[in-house]
């Protein structure tokens, strides 16, 4: 069921990466400019969010299963008529709809582990189904780059669509359904409201939802600006790039299954406080690399290592804490941090760039700043009232 679940979980980096290697044939064979192509990954994000604030919520009253289905197998019909969209209106629309049923995966996958696990077993399967779908970000745009030339980008949304097929064979032969009818909420909208109310009004969940969410930015301020940082600032060929960026990712997993044997050995709450502050203190080293070491490659690398690999203590852990605060509306609570997380990377990702390409000022100061807000929610808003 994990490995399902998993497979549910990485559907936006294996939907955003993958076809990346083909915006610019894209953009020629549908005759649009590059800013129409641009939408529609826009659009997927767009929909990955909403489609979390939705389906979230309306499964703590309808179950998860049967939404985890229909969400499936409508990413199967979208990632269709990604590839065969005539236009790029059409495919706009396409993505729009196939991040909308993603978020389906994403969502109900924490909701269901939430629903069968609480505490130090909780963190320790978020931490592997992280280690699972932490191969998604590396394997993507590696499998993108070399099924581009043989099928073409029309074929990358045909794998996709495979890819979809499997899931609903998984959903249907191993993932049940764990959010019995007396467990369930009834009330329509008003129930849905009152629900975000209890998640939002709950402190200790704000704060560890805000520490996951804050992590996940310092990782998207990398993602982000990685690209430009270490091909235009630090001169390395993009084959360069790629092989950092596969050795962070490597970090990340790395991290995520150290966490998963120091679950029960430490508290949960202690190793996520050691992942935040890691990923605090390589951040305002990275600052100071920028500044006063003048971007050196050696300082640089190790940081961003460092910055990535801290997230294996800090996003399993994180939601664990989280989700065990709000145990019966689990699927509401796991909907406002994938939207937060989500919200905050849409944020993140422009304001990397303000500084231009010639600069890691901009990413080195996201990073610190995304960390230090992290660790001031975790010790300010998690902490039992005296």
């Amino acid at each position: 069921m994990l490995f399902g679940l998993a497979l549910l979980s990485a559907t936006a980096p294996l939907a955003t990466d993958m076809y990346l290697p083909g915006l610019p044939i894209m953009s020629e064979s549908l005759g649009t400019s590059t800013v129409g192509i641009q939408l529609t990954l826009t659009t997927f994000m767009a929909g990955l969010g909403v489609g979390q604030l939705v389906v979230g919520p309306l499964s703590d009253g309808w179950g998860r299963r049967r939404l985890l289905l229909a969400g499936t197998v409508v990413l199967a019909l979208s990632s269709a008529l990604c590839a065969t969209a005539p236009t790029v209106e059409v495919l706009i629309a396409a993505r729009l709809i196939q991040g909308f049923s993603g978020g389906t995966g994403i969502v109900l996958a924490r909701a269901v582990i939430a629903d069968r696990s609480r505490g130090n077993e909780a963190a320790r399967l978020f931490s592997i189904m992280m280690i699972i779908g932490g191969v998604a970000p590396i394997v993507a745009p590696l499998l993108g780059g070399v099924l581009l030339g043989p099928i073409g980008w029309r074929g990358i949304f045909w794998v996709l669509a495979g890819l979809a097929v499997v899931m609903v064979v998984a959903v249907l032969t191993v993932v049940p359904e764990t959010l019995p009818p007396e467990r369930r909420h009834s009330g329509g909208l008003a129930t849905l409201a009152r629900n975000f109310g209890t998640v939002i009004g709950n402190r200790r969940f704000v704060g560890y939802a805000a520490t996951f969410a804050l992590g996940f930015g310092a990782m998207f301020s990398y993602i982000s600006a990685s690209p430009f940082v270490v091909q235009e600032v630090l001169g390395m060929t993009p084959g360069q790039f790629s092989l950092v960026f596969a050795v962070n990712s490597v970090g990340l997993v790395a991290g995520n299954i150290v966490n998963t044997r120091l679950i029960g050995r430490f508290e949960v709450r202690n190793l996520l406080r050691y992942g935040v502050a890691q990923m605090l203190t390589a951040g305002i080293l990275l600052v100071l690399a920028v500044l006063v070491a003048d971007t050196a490659r050696w300082l640089v690398l190790p940081l961003l290592f460092l910055v990535v690999s801290s997230l294996g203590f800090v996003m399993g852990n994180a939601t664990a804490l989280a989700q065990g605060q709000v145990p019966k509306t689990a699927g509401t609570g796991s909907a406002v941090m994938g939207a937060s997380q989500f919200g905050l990377a849409a944020l993140v990702s422009p304001l990397v760039g303000l500084g231009g390409e010639d600069t890691a000022l901009p990413m080195a100061l996201a990073i610190a700043i995304s960390a230090a807000l992290s660790m001031t929610a975790l010790l300010t808003l998690t902490r039992e009232r005296v």
